[in-house]
């Protein structure tokens, strides 16, 4: 840190040299996080996918909507009380979600192919770092943005919940297109938004922490969905 004298001939104290490290530091820990949890689900989803009594299990009963909607109400609930959360307990929750995310993501293997899976994912994860990057390098005020693309993703989500009682194959190839455009645009955004966050944390090492996984988060479901997607477009099936 700096101390500048202005016009006044009062010094001030200038955090613009250290606003990028701050920043450097925080984004580290947010993709470490996020690697980590693709790492594990990763991992989860293709151990379960190779059990077959497991797959019978999860698949041909009602445990199937408890896998599908467990991680759904733990991001609510990690995004929901993060701040009166502990940082340890924020950590354990979010790995439970990696896990349950794995398990409930073990159905790709049965649907497509373990190659068209892994060519995918890379080019996923290409996009996935070309948005992000974008998203960390602007200086476009992105707020209007994340509000349009919120409201694109209630009407995809309503559009899909319709489309599953309706089985459109035109409604299914349109919403999967405009998913894509959906997650890589919101990686985008996310990814400003989380610059304003490690300022916002920076004199507090517990809320960094917090707010580290709470980043990692935001990124990791924006990855996921995107590779959904994306899969649907460029997966061989089984």
């Amino acid at each position: 840190m700096d101390f500048n004298q202005n016009k006044d001939g009062q010094f001030y104290l200038d955090q613009s040299a250290s606003g990028s490290e701050v920043q450097s530091q925080f984004f580290t820990k947010v993709f470490t996080w996020m690697f980590v949890a693709l790492t594990i689900t990763g991992f989860t989803a293709f151990t379960v996918s190779t059990n077959p009594s497991w797959m019978e299990a999860i698949y041909y009963s009602n445990l199937k909507w408890l896998v599908m909607l467990a991680p759904l109400g733990l991001v609510f609930l990690i995004g929901g009380r993060i701040e009166r959360m502990s940082a340890m307990m924020t950590t354990i929750l979010f790995f439970v979600f990696s896990v349950l995310m794995g398990v409930s993501m073990s159905y790709i293997f049965m649907v497509y192919t373990a190659s068209s899976i892994t060519s995918t994912f890379f080019i996923c994860s290409a996009t996935f770092a070309a948005m992000a990057g974008i998203g960390y390098f602007t200086k476009k005020d992105l707020t209007k943005m994340g509000s349009y693309l919120y409201m694109a993703l209630i009407g995809l989500i309503l559009t899909s919940v319709v489309n599953w009682f309706i089985g459109s194959s035109l409604v299914y190839w349109l919403s999967s297109g405009i998913g894509i455009l959906i997650f890589t645009g919101l990686t985008i955004y996310d990814t400003q938004r989380l610059k304003e966050l490690a300022h916002a944390y920076n004199t507090d090492e517990e809320m960094m922490q917090k707010g580290a996984i709470y980043g990692a988060l935001s990124l990791y479901l924006n990855f996921i969905n995107l590779f959904i997607y994306m899969l649907r477009f460029l997966g061989d099936r089984n």
